[in-house]
C-alpha cells in the first residue's frame, strides 16, 4: 500500500493534469453536444417551415384548380347552350308565325310540346331571358342594331329583334334591340 502511495505521490504531477484534460474534454463534448443541438434544432425549424409552405402550395394548387376545372365545364357548357339558342329562337318564330288552319293540330301541338321541352331544359342549366322592351338601354345587355325617333323614349329599348340570354350572372347572348331617340 506504501507503494501505492509513493507511486501516485511521484505522479501526482501527471494525474492531476489528466483529471483537468478529462474535465476540459467533457466541457468540449456537452459545448460540441449543445452546438449540435441548436443546428438540428435550426434543421428541424427549417423542415418544418419548408413543410407548411409545401402544405400552403398543396392546398392552392387543389383550389386553384378545381375553380379552373369548374370554369372549363362552364365555358364548355355555355359553349353547348349557345349551339341550342338559335334553335330556340327558330322555334319561337315558328310559334309565332303559325297559320290558324294548322294551330289545331296535333302535329302543332307536339311541335309546341318540343319547344316547351327546349326551354325547360336551358331554364333547368342557368339560361334566363334578358327583358329588354321598356328597360334603359344596356349595352352589357344589349346591342343595339337600330335606333329609331321615339317621343319619351330615349335611351330606352322600344323593340327586340332578337332575344338576349344570360347564364347564371354572365350574358351568353346580348339581346338585339332597337332604341329610341326622342
Amino acid at each position: 500500500m506504501q507503494e501505492v502511495r509513493r507511486i501516485m505521490s511521484e505522479n501526482q504531477h501527471i494525474v492531476e493534469p489528466a483529471a483537468e484534460a478529462s474535465e476540459e474534454q467533457a466541457q468540449k463534448s456537452q459545448e460540441d453536444l449543445e452546438a449540435r443541438l441548436a443546428d438540428m434544432q435550426e434543421q428541424a425549424t427549417e423542415f418544418r417551415d419548408q413543410w407548411l409552405r409545401a402544405a400552403a402550395d398543396y392546398k392552392n394548387f387543389k383550389r386553384r384548380t378545381e375553380i379552373e376545372r369548374s370554369e372549363l365545364i362552364r365555358s364548355a357548357s355555355s359553349a353547348l347552350l349557345l349551339k341550342l339558342l338559335p334553335i330556340m329562337d327558330d322555334f319561337e318564330r315558328a310559334i309565332e308565325n303559325i297559320p290558324p288552319e294548322i294551330a289545331e293540330t296535333p302535329w302543332w301541338s307536339g311541335t309546341q310540346l318540343i319547344a316547351q321541352k327546349l326551354r325547360t331544359v336551358l331554364e333547368s342549366e342557368g339560361v334566363k331571358v334578358i327583358d329588354a322592351v321598356g328597360q334603359d338601354f344596356d349595352p352589357n345587355l344589349h346591342e343595339a342594331v337600330i335606333y329609331e325617333d321615339a317621343e319619351g323614349q330615349d335611351g330606352k329599348v322600344t323593340s327586340e329583334l332578337q332575344k338576349g340570354y344570360k347564364l347564371g350572372d354572365r350574358v351568353l347572348r346580348a339581346s338585339m334591340v332597337k332604341v329610341g331617340r326622342g
